[in-house]
């Protein structure tokens, strides 16, 4: 054998070894993360149990266990020997959450929501004293060519604007109620003690409505959307004309409406 075979054939036996070295790391990710999702579905469980589901010698679940360990991922029971979930997780899930895009969730959710009501779907944040629309779908019921997207609207004479504050804490909605709240329609509620009793019904309805509140002729339900933490962060909406959306038909819409909220909210990692 020449020296430059013997080369080759070293350099084949050193890149054989390097890819059965990846493929192991691999491997050793992909069961660790199965222990995680493991330990997530039963709550809490012992090695023996995580061996056999994982198909590994005790041994190898024991070394998996005492990495994620190290890293706060997984924690002991002394006493019982089982592992649970450890505070690291939380930790990387409270970063994760904290990156999601309400507006980028919500497209989705926007446009189904749209789709089924057959009419305008919006979601809208809380800015001062305003509910801004960031994201807009029309159904296929929709005849307005009128744009939300991007218009500040008033929090008093909008389903948003009422959801958004009847969530917020009681310094933020007094703030808001010692405001003028402007009449824009006749049915506008411009009595603070008259809206301080409808953002009450919001929170025990699970959802705001207006009718002829901003304009005359235009209805609208809204639902809160929560962020991880609970903490409500956004609605998502419909609106449509009144003659379309009824009394009979508001409520069946403002049960889709709080269905695709419930959604939204899971998406942006919230557990109901």
């Amino acid at each position: 054998m020449t020296d430059k075979t013997a080369d080759m054939g070293a350099a084949t036996q050193g890149s054989g070894r390097q890819a059965r070295g990846a493929a192991g790391s691999v491997q050793s990710v992909d069961r660790a993360v199965s222990v995680l999702e493991i330990l997530a579905r039963h709550g809490e469980t012992g090695v023996t149990e995580i061996a056999e589901e994982l198909g590994v010698h005790k041994s190898t679940a024991f070394r998996l266990l005492g990495v994620l360990e190290a890293r706060g991922l997984v924690s002991q029971e002394q006493d019982r020997g089982k592992y649970y979930l450890g505070p690291g997780v939380l930790r990387l899930a409270g970063a994760a959450a904290s990156r999601l895009d309400i507006s980028q969730e919500g497209a989705p959710v926007c446009r189904d929501l749209a789709e089924h009501a057959g009419e305008t779907a919006n979601i809208a944040v809380l800015d001062d004293d305003a509910a801004v629309n960031i994201m807009q779908a029309r159904g296929s019921s929709s005849v307005t060519a009128q744009n939300w997207l991007g218009r500040r609207t008033p929090l008093h004479a909008t389903s948003s604007g009422k959801t958004l504050l009847a969530y917020q804490p009681k310094s933020v909605q007094e703030s808001a109620l010692t405001r003028k709240l402007p009449r824009l329609t006749d049915h506008t509620i411009t009595s603070p003690a008259e809206l301080r009793a409808e953002l009450k019904s919001v929170l025990k309805s699970g959802y705001g409505m207006a009718r002829d509140e901003l304009e005359i002729g235009l209805h609208a339900v809204a639902a809160p959307v929560r962020a991880h933490d609970g903490k409500v962060i956004g609605a998502i909406s419909v609106s449509g004309p009144s003659y379309r959306l009824e009394e009979e038909q508001l409520q069946e819409v403002a049960k889709r409406t709080m269905a695709a909220a419930q959604d939204l909210s899971r998406r942006m990692g919230y557990a109901y």
